[in-house]
Protein backbone atom coordinates (compact mmCIF):
# COMPACT_ATOMS: atom_id res chain seq x y z
CA UNK A 1 0.00 0.00 0.00
CA UNK A 2 1.09 3.44 -0.33
CA UNK A 3 2.05 5.80 2.30
CA UNK A 4 -0.96 7.94 3.56
CA UNK A 5 -0.80 10.94 5.58
CA UNK A 6 -3.49 12.85 7.25
CA UNK A 7 -3.40 15.99 8.08
CA UNK A 8 -5.74 16.30 11.70
CA UNK A 9 -7.69 18.19 15.30
CA UNK A 10 -8.31 15.79 17.79
CA UNK A 11 -11.91 18.01 17.98
CA UNK A 12 -12.88 17.27 14.47
CA UNK A 13 -15.62 14.73 13.42
CA UNK A 14 -14.70 14.79 9.57
CA UNK A 15 -10.88 13.92 10.99
CA UNK A 16 -12.28 10.33 12.74
CA UNK A 17 -14.77 9.57 9.75
CA UNK A 18 -11.80 9.78 8.03
CA UNK A 19 -9.38 7.46 9.95
CA UNK A 20 -12.31 5.41 10.52
CA UNK A 21 -12.78 4.82 6.64
CA UNK A 22 -8.98 4.54 6.27
CA UNK A 23 -8.80 1.73 9.02
CA UNK A 24 -11.40 -0.05 7.65
CA UNK A 25 -9.30 -0.23 4.27
CA UNK A 26 -6.82 -1.27 6.25
CA UNK A 27 -4.36 1.49 5.48
CA UNK A 28 -2.05 2.44 7.73
CA UNK A 29 -1.34 5.93 8.18
CA UNK A 30 0.36 8.98 9.56
CA UNK A 31 -1.32 11.45 11.30
CA UNK A 32 -0.11 15.19 11.68
CA UNK A 33 -2.11 17.03 14.38
CA UNK A 34 -2.29 20.42 13.92
CA UNK A 35 -4.14 21.29 17.13
CA UNK A 36 -2.41 24.79 18.61
CA UNK A 37 0.46 23.95 15.80
CA UNK A 38 0.77 26.98 13.61
CA UNK A 39 3.55 25.84 11.66
CA UNK A 40 2.62 22.32 10.78
CA UNK A 41 -0.95 24.17 10.08
CA UNK A 42 1.14 26.33 7.31
CA UNK A 43 3.09 22.76 6.16
CA UNK A 44 -0.96 21.68 5.27
CA UNK A 45 -1.80 24.31 3.70
CA UNK A 46 1.10 24.62 1.71
CA UNK A 47 0.39 21.06 0.74
CA UNK A 48 -2.71 20.85 0.21
CA UNK A 49 -2.76 23.95 -2.47
CA UNK A 50 -4.25 26.33 -0.06
CA UNK A 51 -6.40 24.54 1.84
CA UNK A 52 -6.21 25.25 5.14
CA UNK A 53 -9.43 23.07 6.87
CA UNK A 54 -9.13 19.60 7.98
CA UNK A 55 -8.60 16.54 7.57
CA UNK A 56 -6.35 17.27 4.25
CA UNK A 57 -5.74 13.54 3.10
CA UNK A 58 -2.65 12.16 0.86
CA UNK A 59 -2.13 9.17 -0.61
CA UNK A 60 1.62 8.96 -1.51
CA UNK A 61 2.42 12.51 -3.08
CA UNK A 62 -1.21 13.07 -4.05
CA UNK A 63 -3.48 15.15 -2.65
CA UNK A 64 -6.96 13.29 -2.07
CA UNK A 65 -8.70 16.33 -0.52
CA UNK A 66 -10.94 16.31 2.96
CA UNK A 67 -13.13 13.70 4.68
CA UNK A 68 -15.87 13.96 1.58
CA UNK A 69 -13.24 13.57 -1.28
CA UNK A 70 -12.02 10.79 0.45
CA UNK A 71 -15.77 9.39 1.07
CA UNK A 72 -16.36 10.31 -2.85
CA UNK A 73 -13.30 8.38 -3.66
CA UNK A 74 -14.58 5.32 -1.86
CA UNK A 75 -18.20 5.72 -3.88
CA UNK A 76 -16.60 5.96 -7.24
CA UNK A 77 -14.63 2.37 -6.75
CA UNK A 78 -10.86 4.43 -6.63
CA UNK A 79 -9.75 4.44 -3.38
CA UNK A 80 -8.61 0.55 -3.26
CA UNK A 81 -6.98 1.72 -6.60
CA UNK A 82 -5.27 4.29 -5.07
CA UNK A 83 -4.04 2.63 -1.94
CA UNK A 84 -2.24 -0.11 -3.50
CA UNK A 85 -0.57 1.76 -6.11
Amino acid sequence: MKAVTIYTKSFCPFCHRAKDLLRAKQATFDEISVDGDPDSQRQMAARANGRSTVPQVFIGDLHVGGCDDLYALENAGKLDALLAA
